[in-house]
């Protein structure tokens, strides 16, 4: 016979857990949701009017606009040239192929100012690329260009993680019959693996895009941060906390922060639907 329960037992586990939840919001409430609060309360203190006038301003509109382009063309980059490199690393065996899958994962790794400073050391006018190529009139760093590479080397290891674990649990034995159906490389790639990659290609996009959005260390090595020419939303709002205007800042922020949460929304939404369907 089992010992009946105390009634003292429940009430011990509810206060077990009331205190363990008690102590998550008081680590994340100073950590997290607190200074997120901070960026709405400025950006509105001097009300909607005065939120909606430092957003026309030209060079707020223009650092909003170079974000959200430069943040679009990196997506699409990295979604072609992050495809093709999972495909590669995970159907192909050759030498070297190990040490190259951690190569390509160092962006996450090393600070993003250091890929900025390896940036300008390549393609700067003293750099082992550049003191050639701009005499010849081809000057990334300091241009939009420069800006573009910056966000695709800093974000390319986003997309490769969201896609290559789908390549790697992909069964080989539907590429081996399109083979054997006379489906050469590319058909198979394009008809068979391609629509399997759906999701990741989805999530590592929008991965892709947040984090370009986002993007302040390389970019400030390589842009150099020149007003309405290379100047990104991040730029905007450091430069304004420079020059003491914080309200503009926090305006600007309140925005990329929007963006930013419903990205990961939608994001969070996306990728909990294949576990909500069910028979």
């Amino acid at each position: 016979m089992t010992e009946p329960r105390s009634p003292v037992e429940p009430q011990r586990k509810t206060i077990t857990h009331r205190i363990t939840i008690g102590l998550l919001w008081a680590v994340l409430t100073p950590l997290l949701i607190l200074p997120i609060v901070a960026i709405f309360v400025f950006a509105g203190r001097g009300g909607w009017d005065s939120f909606y006038q430092t957003l026309k301003l030209p060079e707020a509109q223009f650092a909003l606009r170079m974000s959200l382009w430069i943040a679009l063309c990196t997506s699409l980059a990295n979604a072609i040239v992050g495809t093709f490199s999972a495909y590669v690393l995970s159907k192909h065996r050759f030498a070297g192929r190990g040490p190259l899958s951690i190569l390509v994962n160092l962006p996450v790794a090393i600070p993003t100012v250091v890929m900025g400073t390896s940036l300008i050391l390549l393609w700067g006018p003293i750099g082992l690329l550049g003191r050639y190529l701009v005499p010849l009139g081809f000057a990334p760093v300091f241009a939009p260009f420069g800006v573009f590479l910056a966000h695709v080397l800093v974000t390319f290891p986003y997309m490769l993680g969201a896609v290559k674990p789908v390549l790697d649990e992909l069964e080989i034995t539907y590429e081996e019959a399109a083979y054997t159906m006379g489906a050469g490389r590319f058909r198979t790639f394009v008809y068979v693996i391609l629509p399997a990659l759906k999701g990741g290609l989805f999530s590592g996009t929008l991965l892709t895009f947040a984090h370009s959005l986002g993007e302040f260390g390389a970019t400030a090595m390589v842009s150099g941060n020149l007003r309405l020419k290379t100047q990104t939303a991040p730029l905007f709002i450091f430069a304004q906390f420079e020059a003491g205007q914080i309200e503009t800042a926090n305006a600007v922020a309140a925005v990329l922060a929007v963006l930013s949460f419903s990205i990961f929304l939608f994001l969070l939404r996306f990728t909990r639907r294949p576990s909500r369907e069910g028979p």
